[in-house]
């Protein structure tokens, strides 16, 4: 059983997901105490829950203590099948953090996995499935993993309702990756959207011009949807021959769309400018990969973030590997 403390470092969910994936992957049972312990309302909350009973559902694992509020949760993996998952959040909780946790344990599985998530597609705080798409997945093709997603429906805060279907292909050999410079100047893409709520105050047209005024855009494309809350997003996506920046920000009430593009845009504008491969969130985000691979791998990052940090720290409890940082190269080493 390996013991994890879920209020080291920034102690959030970045734990919880990572240990309970890498625990399924690896088949080594894990305990996680002191879950978020020093937030405002510490323990599990229905993403956190979401996540960890799917990838136990993945995996025919066996939960011990879990449910809404608890500090404490035993988890013992068992055989990764595959096969078709209906998962739902039950709130705006984003898709894409549950993600994190089951990716990680069905490129493992005996055959293709099918997954359908309902929850917030676009919420604060989280990636968008834009993101998850146009940068996680590309990303995710350069070390050999196969993964394709669609949102089928937009889900905003507070009544979430979004959907989106991934299609997860079991992964062979995971190849390292050694990227620290970039090899062709970016060309940039928009993904603005809104609820059709917004149409008339052209919501999603504001954020995409906004965004525009800050970077450069290549192609944009604007989209009203349907949805259970009025709500935006606008997402972004830098290829730069060999690595994909992003970013992304979401409206909500009494911001206006013009705020919301900018912010989106000087995220991406300072990962451009930082000269990196990696944008600050897939720099954690791809950890568990390079882990996971056959060789030593070497990224330039934009920064490295207490999420970041703790990736490592969870990572090297279960897996035979060493991380190293100088000048934010990260260097994830084989023992």
């Amino acid at each position: 059983m390996i013991d994890i403390d879920g209020s080291y470092m920034e102690g959030g969910g970045q734990i919880i997901r990572t240990a309970i994936g890498l625990s399924a992957v690896t088949q080594k049972p894990c305990r996680i105490y002191n879950i978020r312990k020093g937030r405002p309302e510490p323990g599990l909350k229905a993403q956190h829950l979401a996540g960890i009973r799917a990838v136990s559902r993945v995996c025919s694992g066996k939960l011990k203590g879990y449910g809404i509020g608890s500090e404490k949760v035993e988890f013992r993996p068992g055989s990764i099948d595959g096969g078709n998952y209906n998962i739902n959040v039950g709130t705006a909780g984003s898709v894409a953090l549950v993600l994190q946790a089951l990716l990680i344990p069905s490129i493992r599985a005996k055959k293709k996995t099918f997954m359908d998530i309902t929850g917030g597609t676009h919420v604060i705080r989280s990636p968008t499935t834009g993101y998850f798409r146009h940068v996680f997945c590309e990303f995710m093709k350069l070390v050999g993993i196969e993964i394709t997603s669609e949102t089928l429906r937009y889900g905003y805060y507070p009544k979430g309702g979004g959907k989106i279907r991934v299609v997860v292909e079991p992964a062979g050999n995971i190849k390292p990756l050694n990227i620290t410079e970039r090899e062709g100047p970016p060309e940039t893409e928009a993904w603005s959207n809104a609820s059709s709520f917004l149409r008339e105050r052209e919501v999603a047209e504001r954020q995409n011009k906004a965004a525009s005024e800050t970077v450069s855009i290549d192609k944009n494309s604007v989209k009203y949807v349907d949805s259970l809350s009025p709500g935006s997003s606008i997402t972004l996506a830098a290829r730069c021959g060999n690595c994909f920046l992003g970013s992304g920000s979401v409206g909500r009430r009494g911001k206006p769309a013009e705020v919301v593009g900018r912010e989106a845009a000087r995220a991406l504008k300072k990962s451009m400018d930082s000269g990196a491969c990696f944008d600050s969130h897939m720099a954690d985000q791809i950890l568990p990969y390079l882990a996971l691979a056959d060789g030593n791998s070497k990224i330039n990052v934009s920064e490295i973030t207490n999420h970041c940090k703790t990736n490592m720290w969870v990572i090297e409890k279960f897996l035979p590997v060493r991380f190293s940082v100088e000048n934010n190269v990260i260097s994830c080493l084989k023992s």
